[in-house]
């Protein structure tokens, strides 16, 4: 939005990220990259085979030719609420002599975003932390029909780039993981779940966004144009990472993609042909239409012919006459307009739009303050899936003591920022602490804090509005009045301090760690939650630490202290917040959350990986990110240079204990292990890249005295790859003295690298590590795989 991309300039202009220093050698002009990333021309057309058949057919049918070309161009571009009056973040105007209504395009991945009578889903972390398939797709599924009923036909979610490459990433909390396996697995079930209520979903930000800083082209103090900062991503490092979720996405049938902001390779995101045309459109199959990011349009010519099909909010004057103009002078072939309105409409009709779907924005009132119908896009039967999603993206990383879970006890003492709710959750217009997750936050998000109150979400476009907010501190009286327990608390603590009723039971801290779209993090973790954590365990011998954080969050500095007996990663949950937390401190549910990236002990750990990339001469004005560091990311880069977390990828306690046994691992017959798959291109690639090559079945016991829910996670060594990967998961529930059976399929993909010479996935012969356990360091069940 535009509002969005004015915000991330003027925080840019605040933190002074941007180099004030134009050094003599600087490079002055982008011709100095021109070839850095391989043209690939004309834009491949549509052809709608498979299932998108019928789709295409539909659309051909209207007819497109010389006389409607104006009325194709007006599909490809965005216009303003004056033409069409809605509360929608973009807007595609309609067509009425060909029955078409138009489009709303509106945020985000978390759920409908800056309107009333929506609910406040758990943030894509938090699903992450959950790593629960069937919980993912039922989230997907509730609001993806909030999102029809507010008459969105275009869900601009999930995120999955960025993918988390960078430690203080501004927006690594929209995203589930920074393990691609993980990530594509859960994006897969969200697009399945929210595209089965007819809602296009717009899986973003295509490709390589991993940083918030000089994400757009912006002016330094000295006075002088700075361009967006270039990913300069390797082809491998590209398939093999940053591509794979993607892959996942569109092979569930995402609708469309949104390129990014960043360039890559020193080419624009939205006019990288490279990205859209070859990897997108032409490997990876894909049938429906790419839309820019807001405001991400940097040519109209260029665009076009890169695979661009739809501008936003609008085309900044790039496309509309100019684009017909570039048509009838040949600059564009009219075939590349047909196609860009051809994949706009086709997925209209494969969602089913075309029958019986609300008018588009119908309940997104442009001024929520003026008198409008509501349309209550709540469902009742989604109550119990927000809830459930809240509770299981709780992590538990530290419980001595049996400190948890809480036995009625008859004094709790309260303390820090984040256990109550902000003071103020009030719709407004335009640039608002409401419309943009900043209720608990400064107004603008320049601390690591969000000092005001609790999170629920990160900040930006990504946040959501819910109807109502369960802070801790609420759903804790509610507790407390049923047990009878005292509650005491202190939420000012001015300069960490605070006293401690010597009779308590149990001191809850309550701190958080806050992102926001626009600008990347100021670190990963604050010196002032710190103290405050170690003032109130100096004095309380049974300290409980939770910490909502929207991203990566080091406990390094109390977390041996020998009074914080539990700490709680509580993540983003969203508007049930408050209840989850207590259905986890209390043991109404046994903690099942495992973290969905690694915590390390230091920042130091991070390497070249801990923030982001600033200009630099001789690139001052053109600022560069190399991803020298290839698939070494997070777990990968910790195993690899044999650095202890604190806690590992897919680390997270319960309130039993899981034992694992019987691991087998078989090869499947009759199903072909040559070194090249050979398959049609469907959605997402190749199709025998999803032919099952191998099982793999293990057991696990449930060796504790309640019921609990354990992740059981499949890592696999491929000759010459990381020492593991994830390739696998199941979360299954286990009573007491239960045992359950495990069961994992590797496809051919699964057990793949990319070959750059033959551009297809290589199935090496060879032996494979099959590792089976309950995190990426606890592996007790190893075998091997002989292709």
């Amino acid at each position: 939005m535009s509002s969005i991309r004015a915000l991330s300039f003027a925080i840019l202009a605040l933190a002074g990220l941007v180099d004030q220093t134009i050094a003599a050698d600087n490079i002055t002009s982008d011709a100095y990259f021109y070839g850095q990333s391989p043209p690939v021309y004309p834009s491949p057309i549509g052809t709608g085979t498979g299932n998108w058949a019928s789709a295409y057919e539909k659309a051909a049918a209207l007819n497109w030719n010389r006389l409607t070309f104006y009325l194709q161009s007006n599909l490809t571009f965005g216009v303003s609420s004056s033409v069409v009056p809605n509360g929608c973040s973009g807007n595609i105007p309609g067509i009425p002599r060909l029955g078409f209504p138009g489009l709303c395009l509106q945020d985000a991945g978390n759920g409908v975003r800056g309107t009333d009578f929506v609910s406040g889903y758990a943030s894509g972390l938090h699903v992450g932390a959950s790593w629960n398939k069937n919980l993912a797709y039922q989230r997907a599924l509730a609001m993806g029909g909030e999102f029809r009923t507010k008459g969105v036909n275009i869900a601009l979610g999930p995120v999955v780039g960025p993918l988390g490459r960078i430690a203080e990433g501004g927006r690594n909390w929209e995203g589930f993981s920074n393990d691609p396996y993980l990530c594509g697995s859960l994006a897969f079930e969200t697009v399945r779940g929210i595209q089965e209520n007819g809602v296009i979903t717009s899986t973003k930000h295509f490709i390589g966004n991993e940083q918030e800083t000089n994400r757009n082209p912006g002016v330094n103090a000295a006075g002088q144009s700075v361009e967006s900062v270039s990913s300069n991503i390797d082809d491998k490092t590209m398939h093999e990472l940053y591509l794979w979720p993607f892959q996942d996405a569109l092979h569930a049938g995402s609708g469309n993609i949104m390129c990014s902001y960043n360039r890559l390779n020193n080419s624009h995101g939205c006019g990288n042909s490279k990205s859209l045309n070859g990897l997108l459109k032409t490997e990876l199959g894909f049938p429906g239409f790419v839309v820019s990011d807001w405001f991400a349009q940097h040519s109209g010519v260029g665009t076009a012919l890169a695979g661009l099909d739809m501008a936003m909010p609008d085309s900044e004057g790039f496309w509309g006459s100019n684009l017909t103009a570039a048509i009838n002078n040949g600059s564009v072939p009219l075939s590349r307009l047909d196609d860009m309105a051809t994949r706009i409409i086709a997925s209209w009709y494969q969602m089913g739009q075309d029958k019986n779907y609300p008018a588009p924005g119908v309940g997104m009132p442009l001024d929520l303050f003026a008198p409008h119908t509501i349309v209550d896009a709540r469902n009742a039967s989604a109550k119990s899936i927000i809830l459930q999603g809240a509770i299981e993206g709780h992590v538990l990383v530290k419980n001595v003591n049996n400190a948890l879970p809480l036995k009625s006890p008859k004094i709790l003492s309260l303390f820090g920022y984040d256990a109550k709710n902000p003071d103020v959750n009030s719709p407004s217009s335009g640039l608002s602490s409401w419309s943009l997750g900043w209720e608990s936050g400064n107004t603008l998000p320049i601390s690591q804090i969000a000092a005001n109150g609790t999170i629920i979400s990160g900040g930006g476009s990504g946040a959501n509005t819910p109807w109502y907010i369960n802070a801790p501190f609420e759903a804790i009286q509610e507790r407390a009045y049923t047990d009878n327990t005292a509650i005491f608390w202190d939420f000012v603590n001015v300069n960490s301090t605070g006293s401690v009723d010597a009779a308590t039971d149990a001191c809850l801290v309550f701190i958080n760690a806050f992102a926001s779209e626009g600008i990347d993090r100021s670190g990963v973790h604050d010196d002032f939650s710190d103290a405050l954590v170690n003032n109130i365990a100096d004095q309380c011998n049974n300290t409980i630490v939770v910490i909502h954080n929207a991203g990566v969050r080091l406990v390094d500095q109390f977390i041996d202290h020998p009074n914080v007996t539990a700490v709680i990663f509580a993540h983003v949950p969203g508007q049930d917040s408050g209840r989850a937390l207590v259905s986890v401190l209390y043991g109404d549910s046994a903690p099942s959350g495992k973290l969905p990236y690694t915590v390390p002990k230091n920042e130091s750990d991070y390497g070249a990986l801990y923030e982001p990339t600033l200009p630099v001469a001789p690139y001052t004005l053109f600022p560069q990110d190399d991803f020298t560091e290839g698939v070494y990311i997070d777990y990968r880069d910790f195993d690899a240079k044999n650095i202890t977390p604190r806690y590992e990828f897919g680390f997270g306690l319960s309130y039993t204990t899981f034992a694992y046994s019987g691991l087998s691992v078989s090869k499947l017959s009759g199903v072909s292990t040559a070194t090249y798959p050979v398959g049609a291109i469907v959605e997402g690639g190749q199709e025998d890249l999803w032919d099952v090559v191998a099982t793999v079945t293990a057991n696990v016991q449930n060796t504790g005295s309640v019921d609990g829910a354990e992740v059981a996670q499949l890592y696999v060594g491929i000759p010459g790859a990381p020492v593991r990967q994830l390739r696998g998961y199941s979360k299954v529930d286990v009573e007491p003295g239960t045992t359950i059976p495990l069961h994992f399929d590797l496809t051919r993909r699964d057990l793949s690298t990319w070959d750059t010479a033959a551009q297809k996935w290589k199935l090496q012969s060879g032996s494979y590590t099959i590792s089976v356990g309950a995190s990426s360091r606890n592996l007790p069940l190893t075998g091997t795989l002989t292709i």
